[in-house]
């Protein structure tokens, strides 16, 4: 479609004597596009020059403005070496006259018309310094280096940062780069030659964009936003700059490589380069400390800049002054950099792509979004005709009526309406993101708070969440809400100590502080979990990260399943090429699902029941997601597996789907070598020690405890032979083993196992073989002595730790779950659950419905006890230390109505079902 099919809106002719010269100048072009051009030039003396220059080649250009800048770009990469100075401001001639007019009639929109004067600018940065490399190769300045080369900058890439970066540039910006050198493509001993060639070919291409001529210049370049530029070379070694980065890199930095793009050069090295920064840009956890330190950019560019004070649209700011460009800019790379470590969906760099894109992700309201959105746009049209005027980089409104007026009429508008438009958006602007940005002060101590406990608050200043400067500040901001919302809890200084052993725990505070100070209702949360489960509020201590979960996604939505869960953590892992850092990313991603789950908890969301296969969920899903990882690891050295590989198999509570927030994991690895002897990789293995080895990288992974602590405990004893026994178990040796060798409770404990994850054949044949074997060997007499034999060892060996103690004693978990156990092996059924269990002991006549009733109502009592203990204390369950918050929850989940009521209960239903299990044990099943 031409020029003319689109033109919406023509600007009028401040100076109709210019415009009519300009109009002169084309006397064929259609009226409309002639009111264009006299427009245009009635306003802008810049654009009439341009108008008058160029006038034979915009004639042409007006058919099809969009090939027209296609054919220029493809002339001037063919242009010779000794023209392309010339022919690169000739290019900046056209590109700035076909696009301003078109902004000014609307053909394109502000995100075309940024992006076509951005793509020139990409091809004039590329053009210059090829031809700038060229010139150091010919003269033999770059060791190793050919013509060749040059196509690929010769190992030397320059990025483009800030509006360049995101494309776009405005109408006379000038250009951020940042030029680095591959020092991996040179030799050691080349490496001072070749900087000094890097260095003077920066020069030579910026030279080339920034030098004023009789014909005019391309671009004004800066190059201050390399590292330390005051000291630094203009351009630098790559591993130099990520050294920067990684140990003196600040906040502003790593805002400006949100829009980091490689544009000139070697753009596969720029690439690696950004990813390796990745980790300096993209914080792992959500980084709320960056509001302060954009708030605190902010007023440092107000007090430089000198824009401070009252609003006053004569000389305004458009750009650094309240309410406006770089308000929005800050508003959303800030949220951006809050939680782009998390969702790399949010990596954009555009500000109208960004700000979509947290509105889609929840991050920023919605009508927020597009009520910015529509203000970043019209700030830019302003900005673009004050820059239009006179080819000006400058970002001020005008300072007399009479360049207002002027204004008025290049936007087609009348004065008194655009100044009120301008003066409203401004406003708007500032108010919203002033919310944002500068936090609430609050009295010192709210009256409701001066009944806590004066010595524990004043202890508060020596921990080491409070040592630095940056914490203390914010800290004093939130402590009035914190004391207030402890206030009003229903055992205030009870709270109080709580809340306190969870800030003693803490090691850092700045960024925890931050976090809530940018999401009060985490502070009702925290103050809920500390006045309640202790134990948890500990974790929170050393992994306050987690909090991240409660505001970055669907924390309060409803389960999402094993699969989901295997999907989620497969992406996680997938974004990370380290296996160390994709073993940190799942320790987070497990401690995220875990806290979800004791909070669901702790909150009533969910039972005892549903929180247990939840955990169970959870272990499942890591297993499965850390197994290939690790085999792929381990392959990498070894080879692939032989024969048909390996299966996991989960034992205990973990193959019953039933754990409780303290559950270690009881594993047992089955492989099946089949005819193959030794793996096939660099260092091939035999096959028993291949999956040996392999087995104890597995264990390795699951519980080394690292930065992000370990994933799960691990217990193995419950392969063939114990701990006597080799870590890995050969399939043809566990069929063997379990048929000919093993004991029956072994045949007990496979009642309960769950392939979790491996080899779909072998798991498969594994649970073929379970099925089987149950059904072989539930001989009565030999299951009875075996379970009486255990229960009197358990007694024996491991005495309860007081009459709350769930697991341990007559009557109890421990107890019940080998009751349920021996009912699936008498019944000759593949249930792994204890109801389960005992239904199968009344199906064959070993129980009665009676027994039954009293086993599964002593074990739901039990088990809910015993989850609430895992959950709220790491030590033994002590109703006078729990304190009331944790004594109403284990009444709610117990439906008790007091303490001493349910430890009678507890007592008594475990002394019926140690009665019924004393009976039982002495009396056969009459049939199966």
């Amino acid at each position: 479609m031409n020029f003319l099919d689109r033109l919406t809106r023509l600007p009028r002719p401040f100076d109709p004597a210019e415009g009519e010269e300009a109009r002169d100048a084309l006397p064929g072009l259609d009226p409309k596009l002639s009111d264009l051009v006299a427009g245009a030039a009635g306003c802008s003396p810049f654009l009439k020059s341009l108008i008058l220059q160029e006038a034979a080649w915009l004639e042409g250009a007006f058919d099809d403005p969009e090939a027209a800048l296609v054919a220029l770009f493809a002339a001037l990469k063919e242009a010779p070496a000794e023209r392309l100075a010339s022919g690169l401001r000739e290019g900046k001639r056209r590109v700035a006259l076909i696009t301003g007019l078109a902004d000014l009639g609307g053909v394109w929109p502000l995100e075309e018309v940024t992006g076509h004067l951005t793509d020139y600018a990409d091809l004039a940065c590329d053009l210059a310094l090829k031809a700038a490399l060229a010139a150091e190769i010919k003269r033999s300045k770059l060791p190793g280096m050919t013509e060749a080369d040059v196509a690929t900058g010769a190992g030397m890439v320059v990025l483009a940062m800030g509006k360049m970066g995101a494309h776009e540039l405005n109408y006379s910006s000038d250009i951020d780069l940042i030029c680095l050198f591959d020092e991996t493509r040179l030799a050691r001993e080349d490496f001072h030659e070749a900087r000094a060639a890097y260095v003077r070919a920066t020069r030579k291409m910026s030279a080339m964009l920034n030098d004023r001529t009789a014909e005019g210049y391309v671009f004004r370049t800066d190059l201050r936003l390399r590292p330390d530029s005051g000291v630094t070379p203009v351009c630098m070694a790559m591993a130099a700059a990520e050294a920067y980065y990684e140990s003196l890199g600040r906040t502003w930095e790593r805002a400006a490589y949100i829009k980091a793009r490689p544009c000139a050069g070697d753009i596969a090295a720029g690439e690696r380069f950004l990813r390796t920064l990745k980790p300096f840009v993209w914080r792992k956890h959500l980084d709320f400390a960056a509001i302060e330190d954009a708030h605190n950019m902010r007023l440092a560019i107000r007090e430089h800049k000198g824009l401070g004070g009252a609003l006053c649209l004569e000389g305004h700011n458009m750009k650094l002054g309240r309410g406006g460009i770089r308000e929005i800019e800050f508003f959303t790379q800030t949220r951006q950099l809050i939680a782009g470590g998390r969702d790399a969906d949010l990596r954009v760099r555009g500000t109208v792509a960004g700000l979509a894109r947290l509105a889609e992700k929840g991050w920023v309201p919605q009508a927020a979004a597009e009520t910015l959105t529509g203000h970043y746009r019209f700030h830019r049209e302003v900005e673009h005709r004050v820059q239009m005027l006179r080819d000006a980089q400058t970002h001020l409104l005008p300072n007399s009526a009479e360049e207002f007026d002027r204004l008025a009429a290049f936007m087609g508008r009348d004065t008194a309406e655009l100044r009120a438009e301008i003066k409203a958006r401004l406003t708007e602007v500032h108010d919203l993101i002033e919310g944002f940005f500068r936090p609430e002060e609050a009295p010192e101590t709210p009256e409701a708070a001066e009944a806590l406990n004066g010595d524990v608050i004043a202890r508060w200043p020596s921990y080491p969440a409070l040592r630095s400067d940056r914490a203390v500040q914010i800290f004093k901001r939130l402590k009035p809400d914190i004391l207030g919302r402890l206030a009003r809890t229903a055992h205030p200084n009870e709270a109080l100590v709580a809340f306190d052993g969870f800030l003693a725990g803490l090691p850092a505070g700045v960024q925890v502080f931050s976090l809530f100070e940018a999401n009060p209702q985490l502070i009702d949360l925290l103050v809920d979990i500390v006045g309640t489960a202790p134990a948890l509020a500990a974790h929170l201590s050393r992994n306050a990260g987690v909090f991240d979960a409660v505001i970055a996604g669907d924390f309060f939505a409803d389960w999402p399943g094993r699969a989901a869960l295997e999907a989620e953590l497969a992406a996680r892992l997938a974004a990370e090429s380290d296996y160390e850092r994709a073993l940190d990313a799942a320790r987070r991603w497990r401690k995220e699902w875990h806290f979800r789950i004791g909070v669901h908890h702790l909150r009533g969301l969910t039972g005892a029941d549903r929180a247990a296969a939840q955990y169970a969920d959870l272990a499942g899903a890591a297993i499965a997601g850390v197994w290939p990882m690790v085999l792929a690891q381990f392959a990498e050295k070894h080879g692939t597996p032989p024969g048909r590989g390996a299966v996991v198999l989960g034992m205990g509570s973990l193959g019953a789907g039933r754990l409780n927030a303290g559950s270690d994991l009881d594993l047992i690895v089955i492989y099946d070598a089949g005819e193959a002897e030794s793996s096939d990789g660099r260092r091939p293995l035999a096959a028993r020690p291949y999956y040996a080895r392999l087995t104890q990288a597995m264990i390795t992974a699951l519980t080394a405890p690292m930065a992000e602590g370990r994933l799960y405990e691990v217990d193995m004893r419950l392969r063939p032979s114990g701990n006597q026994g080799p870590v890995a178990t050969s399939w043809p040796s566990f069929q063997s083993y379990q048929q000919e060798e093993a004991w029956t409770w072994e045949h007990l404990a496979l009642t309960r196992a769950r392939v979790i994850t491996g080899e779909p054949g072998l798991a498969q044949d594994v649970e073929a073989f379970r099925e089987r074997l149950i059904r072989e060997k539930g001989a009565p007499e030999a299951v009875l002595e075996a379970v009486a034999e255990m229960r009197a060892r358990v007694a024996s060996a491991k005495a309860p730790a007081g009459p709350w103690d769930a697991k341990l004693g007559a009557g109890r978990l421990l107890e019940l779950e080998l009751m349920a156990q021996a009912g699936n092996l008498l019944a000759g059924q593949a249930a792994r659950d204890v109801v389960s269990g005992f239904a199968g002991g009344v199906a064959i006549g070993w129980l009665s419905d009676g027994d039954s009733a009293a086993l599964n109502a002593a074990y739901a009592l039990c088990w809910r006890v015993q989850m609430v203990a895992r959950l709220i204390s790491d030590k033994p369950l002590e109703p006078e230390r729990m304190g009331e918050g944790g004594a109403a929850f284990l009444l709610r989940e117990t439906g008790q109505e007091g303490l001493a009521m349910l430890q009678e209960r507890l007592e008594t239903l475990s002394r019926e079902a140690s009665e019924v299990m004393g009976a039982a044990l002495v009396r056969l099943p009459k049939g199966r």
